[in-house]
């Protein structure tokens, strides 16, 4: 799969697991809504998350939770463009992923300092989205939704999870290829959470290989997640510690980045596991 390099950073893929920290500049997210919507305590989270070992800083400015109410493209952009623009002046080296299915939004992003797009509509919802992937060919996050955010929970069924989310990310995969975007340059996303019932996040949880077999790097997010409130029994801001855990367990599969809320602690659960283990 080789490697990437994201302004001063090198993403060497099959070597360790790298962490993506979470920065919702949303009201309503499901477990930090509303902590960060203002920009000086984006900045101050950002900070947060860099000292504790983020490898990527992902920006989002509407919630993508069930049944969440999309938001105008130019409230994301209030929301969005000046926390990456603090962001970037500050943190200049930090690569930093734009959260967003809005192809205004990624071109906006993109121009204000971002560097990776996160669509979590893996370019379907937007047709102006392959044009500004085909115009800057930015590294690009592609992931696996069942509907849309107000309806993905809404009685999801699949016949075989993983293979049917591994044949959709194979061709939105090809597609972004044609783009001129290059293979290392394409993350795939199972999607934890979106569209999937209990089971079948289970199931996905366990196909590390099956989708690091695409030839693409492998991204999973698994944090604070609906299937570990169902496991533990507890409200999503305690969630923490079954995240640590899930997260263990994608890197001893080979996961290539996990999507988090708490850095510090999966940074330390990832420096360990990187003592103890062999790559698989």
């Amino acid at each position: 799969m080789g490697y990437f390099r994201v302004r001063g950073k090198i993403f060497r893929w099959g070597l360790r697991t790298y962490i993506m920290g979470i920065l919702n500049v949303t009201p309503d997210s499901f477990s930090d809504g509303g902590s960060f919507y203002h920009p000086e305590a984006a900045l101050r989270q950002a900070e947060r998350l860099i000292e504790d070992g983020a490898d990527i800083l992902d920006i989002g400015g509407e919630s993508t939770r069930p049944f969440a109410e999309p938001v105008s493209e130019e409230e994301e952009l209030r929301r969005v463009i000046p926390v990456i623009e603090a962001v970037r002046q500050r943190f200049p080296e930090i690569p930093i992923s734009v959260d967003t299915y809005k192809a205004r939004v990624a071109e906006e992003a993109l121009s204000a300092g971002a560097d990776i797009v996160n669509d979590v509509s893996a370019l379907r919802f937007d047709p102006g989205m392959t044009e500004v992937i085909r115009r800057h060919r930015p590294p690009v996050v592609l992931m696996h939704m069942k509907g849309t955010p107000q309806t993905m929970q809404i009685d999801p069924r699949y016949e075989d999870p993983v293979r049917e989310i591994r044949e959709f990310l194979r061709e939105r995969a090809e597609l972004v290829r044609s783009l001129g975007v290059p293979p290392q340059g394409i993350i795939v996303d199972p999607g934890i959470g979106f569209g999937k019932r209990f089971e079948d996040n289970l199931a996905l949880l366990r196909a590390v290989r099956a989708f690091r077999e695409l030839g693409y790097p492998v991204l999973y997010g698994p944090s604070r997640k609906a299937f570990l409130g169902e496991i533990l029994k507890k409200e999503a801001r305690e969630r923490d510690i079954g995240t640590v855990a899930t997260v263990v367990f994608l890197a001893l599969s080979g996961a290539d980045l996990v999507r988090v809320h708490n850095v510090a602690w999966c940074r330390e659960a990832l420096a360990v596991i990187d003592h103890l283990r062999e790559r698989i």
